[in-house]
């Protein structure tokens, strides 16, 4: 049996404001790391990649592109150092828009992007809203699937701005990042079994 791609794309927001929640953020995506190498062990039909991309109005970084599991290494502080502006749309055209390029060219694949940020674009210079939109909303009807997640601004109109319609709210304190990543992870889990059970 020839194995699916799963590439897991991470778009997060490195942006000032989320310097207060610095060191929640870096535990549960090393969490979300784990659940993603615990799914590459339990199903064997599936090969997967990761790539994380963290933005802000000084740039985007790409702090792993398609990388196997087994590669990809934790984030710490140095790695993660939140500044500057919030520049969403131009992070997210620019992730999606390489990764398009190269899971055409798997024959079997699924694409989950996750969104992390705690507030609305205010920065970008390449893409509008109906550009993501639009971008958005042809993917999903394929094998995409997109999860919006965010504090500090009205998260259900961000993610319908942008055609994203699964979003997870979450305070923004210990409890309410705990039991976000919880709920992100659940939902992972329940998207690799649901479209390889």
């Amino acid at each position: 049996m020839s194995q699916t791609k799963v590439h897991n794309l991470i778009i997060l927001d490195e942006s000032g404001s989320m310097s207060s929640i610095k060191s929640q953020v870096i535990d549960g995506f090393n969490q979300t790391i784990s659940t993603i190498r615990e799914a590459q062990q339990t199903f064997s039909d599936q090969e997967h990649t990761i790539s994380i991309i963290s933005f802000n109005g000084f740039g985007i970084k790409m702090l792993h592109f398609c990388d196997p599991v087994a590669q990809v290494k934790e984030i710490d502080a140095k790695r993660y150092a939140p500044a500057a502006s919030t520049p969403l749309y131009d992070a997210i055209g620019f992730s999606v828009n390489k990764l398009k390029l190269v899971a055409s060219q798997d024959e079997k694949f699924h694409v989950l992007v996750t969104i992390l940020t705690d507030g609305e674009e205010n920065a970008s210079t390449e893409y509008s809203a109906p550009a993501i939109r639009q971008m958005i909303g042809e993917l999903s009807e394929s094998n995409w699937t997109f999860t919006y997640i965010g504090t500090d601004h009205d998260v259900s109109k961000a993610a319908a701005d942008i055609a994203v319609k699964c979003c997870i709210k979450f305070e923004k304190n210990n409890d309410g990042i705990e039991s976000m990543f919880q709920e992100e992870r659940k939902v992972r889990k329940s998207i690799y079994r649901k479209i390889f059970g």
